[in-house]
């Protein structure tokens, strides 16, 4: 599937593929799964896994030290781009007004640290959080390709006084749905 999807509508207007599937209930449902897999992480780091690091050898530690850390890392760029959707999805935010907030959410593609030998010998549960991160990780790097890219591409093809005239529009509606 193209990143690029549209359905038209009318004549000349288009709607996002990326713009429907973010504010549909599928968006509710990865931002309750992102957020509880960030907690259910954190609870796991500050609790037992603080513990099962211990009792690991000390190249195992290493790499246990490692996981760690990228996986918080992967975890809130996940979190900062989940909320800031959401406050788009909610109206606090317009679209055009996230695209320009983006920059702040270093959103990248993270693969584990450590090579796969080290990694199976990790603690389950930290390899099960990780590879889910990384799959979490991988259906919001795709989202945001399709919310993103075409609203660059849009952004570019409309001289700017015009794209300021719609950003306008676009936040007065937003307050008064």
């Amino acid at each position: 599937m193209s990143s690029n999807v549209t359905c038209i509508q009318g004549k000349s207007d288009t709607v996002s593929f990326g713009l429907k599937l973010a504010s549909s209930d599928s968006f509710k449902s990865l931002f309750k799964e992102g957020m509880g897999l960030v907690e259910e992480a954190a609870s796991y780091l500050d609790g037992d896994g603080r513990v099962e690091s211990r009792l690991l050898q000390r190249a195992d530690a290493l790499a246990y030290a490692s996981e760690s850390m990228r996986l918080t890392t992967r975890l809130m760029q996940l979190a900062s781009w989940l909320l800031l959707q959401r406050a788009v999805n909610e109206g606090e935010m317009s679209q055009t007004q996230a695209a320009a907030e983006k920059h702040k959410v270093k959103l990248v593609r993270q693969e584990r640290s450590s090579a796969p030998e080290a990694f199976e010998r990790l603690p389950e549960r930290l390899q099960s959080l990780v590879q889910r991160s990384l799959r979490m990780q991988d259906r919001i790097i795709h989202l945001d390709t399709l919310l993103y890219s075409q609203s660059k591409e849009a952004m570019a093809e409309r001289p700017p006084a015009i794209s300021q005239q719609l950003l306008l529009i676009e936040q007065a509606f937003s307050r008064a749905g």
